[in-house]
């Protein structure tokens, strides 16, 4: 996928805590066996708006035992503010967790938002994308059917 970067070696990824919307605590490591799309974002980052509804499309789309969206909230979002982008975006199909002290996005090195990050089904970071893309398109669904194992 165009602006992807895909690591020459498999990524540790981060096992910090994060919580959800009800203050239940979280790694990486709930989702292995899957392989994961990991956005980074927050309430107030025009290109995660832009790019939020196509990320839920992702998940409506392809989301299965294989494969699922993370949408982590990093930084200063408070769960109300979270809850009114989600509805006002109208983002249905897509978790909410919070990253408030920013220690999963520290541990991986994320400066900026939006960035997203693939992690395979063993837990590790293959690629990652800086910035915001359509995760909707047919190559996006084309790199993610390729990540998981499927035909196109």
């Amino acid at each position: 996928m165009r602006g992807m970067l895909v690591h020459d070696a498999p990524q540790e990824v981060s096992q910090a805590p994060f919580t959800d919307m009800d203050g239940g605590t979280h790694t990486l490591s709930d989702f292995a066996g899957q392989v994961v799309l990991l956005n980074f974002w927050a309430t107030w980052c025009a290109p995660c708006r832009e790019e939020m509804p196509a990320l839920d499309t992702l998940q409506q789309e392809m989301g299965s035992d294989a494969f699922r969206v993370v949408t982590l909230a990093t930084g200063r979002n408070p769960p109300q503010a979270v809850r009114r982008f989600f509805e006002e975006e109208g983002i249905e199909a897509l978790p909410t967790f919070l990253d408030p002290q920013q220690q999963v996005a520290r541990e991986m090195a994320i400066f900026g938002l939006p960035i997203t990050v693939l992690i395979d089904a063993e837990g590790r970071e293959v690629a990652r994308m800086r910035g915001d893309a359509d995760w909707a398109s047919p190559e996006a669904m084309a790199f993610i059917a390729a990540a998981i194992g499927q035909e196109s």
